[in-house]
């Protein structure tokens, strides 16, 4: 039997568990791994390495490895020698352990709770991978070597970060004495291509065609639109999607904490926050962004997440002719998403009275989509609303499609339907100024979807 297979497989007399001759192979296999890679770092002159391609590279450290394996005559099969050398140039070009996991493109995240216990997503479930780090020192060599590759630092004056890996995906990062069990890292992962409308109807059934038809148009229309839902709802996939149908024309300002995401048109400035640096100094808040954007000449501002001050300068701009941008915000229901946004403008000390803020939030964004994700880890665009206005102190609002949960199957997945509610949108009108026209019949409540 195989390295691997020995690895893998339970030990006699055991059924899927762990047995104590399978931990002690694994034993065996790290130990040789962490021996193999120390002699490499040895013999290796680390400055020339980094001047060599990263294929000449990996072809190096197998070289070296055969070599050393020859010289201390070590018992090894070829899968076994295979299996240190993907391993070894994990360690030294890569994150280590976590590379296998990120070259799954079905791992949505990545939770790693402990040295020893790491959390996968898979298509909106949770499971615990197989995937182990040696230590806590081996974990935090791979935590400062990511936070290393965007200029960051972490240690015990400054024990949180957050960072971006070169594909995209977003890494925080938690050590001791704030993590009381250890470090702990997750990694939220995005795909290298991104997805489309075709992807949310057809295969993930998150809404229907007519939705998808009337966000569109939305987007084409120039509306100004919030995109509301929990952590991990899908509201920067769809706020990336809705973006593909701006024109190529435009030009777009894109504003996050941390750079995530991925527009298709030619014209796209990208800007950043910048948290302070180890003196207190540095800091570039989203609001400071959002103001300099102003300068910027764009034609839609798009902002990643509003979850501060900037709320104030964003609806500002969607008000004085920056129409069609687009933001998300965290937020359960539509009418939380309002509520928030009220406090966010609290947040800027400008002693606004509730009803001029209301105000501001009723004129300047015309439709709020809600996200969520379900307890079977769907996920599924469960309202869309259009703000109509005021009524004395507060916003008026009518709901066009909803999701209707009517139970659970026997597999425990969510049973349920889309419904259009009957209203005929406001902004029909506007959309049809810009040459798109909604059937009548996608407003019929009579018509129900899965």
């Amino acid at each position: 039997m195989s390295l691997r297979e020995r690895l893998s497989a339970p030990a006699a007399g055991e059924t899927g568990r762990t047995g104590p001759q399978q931990a002690v192979q694994r034993d065996a296999y790290k130990k040789l791994k962490e021996q193999m890679h120390l002699k490499l770092l040895d013999q290796f002159d680390l400055t020339v390495l980094e001047s060599l391609a990263p294929d000449k590279l990996r072809q190096e450290i197998a070289t070296a490895i055969d070599g050393l394996l020859l010289d201390d005559e070590t018992p090894v099969s070829g899968l076994e020698r295979r299996m240190l050398v993907r391993d070894i140039q994990h360690e030294m070009l890569g994150f280590g352990p976590l590379e296998l996991l990120m070259a799954d493109p079905a791992v949505s995240d990545i939770l790693v709770n402990a040295y020893d216990k790491i959390y996968v997503e898979r298509r909106g479930r949770l499971e615990l991978s197989d995937v182990t780090f040696t230590d806590d020192r081996h974990l935090m060599r791979i935590i400062d070597k990511i936070v290393s590759l965007v200029g960051r630092r972490i240690d015990e004056s400054s024990p949180m970060v957050d960072a971006r890996l070169p594909d995209g995906s977003r890494v925080n990062a938690v050590i001791p004495p704030i993590a009381l069990d250890g470090p702990m890292m997750s990694i939220r992962r995005f795909a290298h291509i991104p997805l489309k409308m075709s992807n949310l109807v057809d295969d993930m059934r998150s809404l229907t065609p007519d939705m998808a038809e009337m966000l569109e148009g939305l987007c084409r229309a120039k509306v100004n639109m919030v995109i509301s839902g929990g952590t991990g709802a899908g509201k920067t996939t769809l706020l990336n999607i809705l973006s593909s149908y701006i024109p190529a024309s435009e030009r777009l300002v894109t504003i996050e904490d941390a750079a995530e995401l991925q527009l298709q048109q030619p014209h796209v400035v990208r800007l950043e926050t910048r948290p302070p640096n180890m003196e207190g100094r540095g800091e570039v808040t989203a609001r400071a962004l959002v103001k300099n954007a102003l300068r910027m000449r764009p034609d839609r501002i798009i902002i990643g997440e509003v979850r501060g001050a900037e709320a104030v300068d964003m609806l500002q701009a969607m008000n004085t002719g920056h129409e069609g941008s687009l933001t998300t915000i965290h937020a359960n229901t539509p009418r939380d998403a309002l509520s928030r946004m009220e406090n966010m403008i609290g947040m800027a000390n400008l002693n606004l009275p509730h009803k001029a803020a209301r105000q501001q939030i009723a004129s300047a964004i015309t439709v709020i989509i809600q996200a969520l994700r379900l307890t079977d880890g769907k996920r599924k665009i469960t309202s869309i609303q259009e703000i109509t206005g005021m009524e004395g102190d507060v916003i008026t609002m009518q709901e066009i499609f909803a999701y209707h949960q009517t139970g659970v199957d026997t597999d425990g997945k969510i049973v349920g339907h889309f419904q259009a509610t009957g209203v005929r949108p406001r902004f029909a009108d506007r959309l049809r100024a810009f040459g798109i026209q909604l059937p009548d019949l996608m407003f019929d409540p009579s018509r129900r979807q899965s």
